[in-house]
């Protein structure tokens, strides 16, 4: 599971069907040099959106695919 003070970086390792949700957003941060050292609640923010709904739906895809 991920929370909102993980590294995007190492939550997408971890985690590589976020993908999906950052996509579906709009969220280039997969890909963007800040990722390394930004948080999934600050990347979130920065683009205009509530992290913890953004979260919450990763979290709810992460459940879904185990």
């Amino acid at each position: 599971m991920v929370n909102k003070d993980m590294n995007i970086l190492e939550a997408v390792q971890g985690y590589p069907v976020i993908v999906q949700v950052f996509q579906k957003y709009g969220l280039g941060c997969v890909g963007c040099m800040v990722a390394s050292g930004e948080s999934l609640g600050e990347g979130i923010v920065s683009h205009g959106l509530n992290s913890d709904v953004v979260i919450e739906e990763m979290n709810k895809l992460i459940e879904e695919t185990k």
